[in-house]
């Protein structure tokens, strides 16, 4: 399975559209998992529109309006994928991000997607490995766009760094 993991589009805000490298790797996605701060509901329309299937949380961004939840989880290929924003400091962030994943009530392989820093992140933390795409449209403070492809299945999950 194909899952394309995006995050912090911040459009209008910071940026006009998702680049259209990164709509491709979105539409040829299974399933498109979204760590927050769409940043608008044409945003949020946008992706749904070209996600096969989507999980979605809020950021601190979205207008409350969007009907998104903080903490979102959706098994894949055998894995079980945490989706939260990740909102708060950056000093304790990989921490706090763990610790959501860890109040999960989920068996097997488990995988943290948080968004919030704009920085690519796959690193392992209390025994979770968390995984942040960066900002696929390149807001700042990102130095360019970003986002992760995984391929899933049998509990196995390999993550593929895209950028341009």
């Amino acid at each position: 399975m194909n899952v394309a993991i995006i995050s912090d589009s911040h459009i209008p805000s910071r940026a006009h559209a998702i680049p259209s490298w990164a709509r491709r790797h979105i539409r040829e996605a299974d399933h498109v998992i979204h760590a927050g701060d769409f940043d608008s509901t044409k945003a949020l329309a946008d992706v749904r529109d070209l996600a096969t299937r989507l999980t979605a949380v809020g950021g601190n961004m979205d207008p409350h309006g969007l009907g998104l939840s903080d903490v979102e989880t959706v098994r894949l290929g055998g894995v079980t994928f945490v989706v939260t924003h990740g909102t708060g400091s950056r000093s304790d962030y990989e921490g706090r991000v763990a610790r959501v994943v860890g109040d999960q009530d989920v068996d097997g392989p488990v995988v943290g997607v948080a968004g919030h820093t704009h920085e690519l992140l796959d690193t392992t933390v209390e025994g979770v490995r968390l995984l942040n795409p960066g900002s696929v449209t390149g807001a700042a403070p990102a130095d360019e766009a970003t986002m992760l492809t995984a391929e899933v299945g049998d509990g196995e999950l390999a993550v593929t760094i895209r950028r341009r």
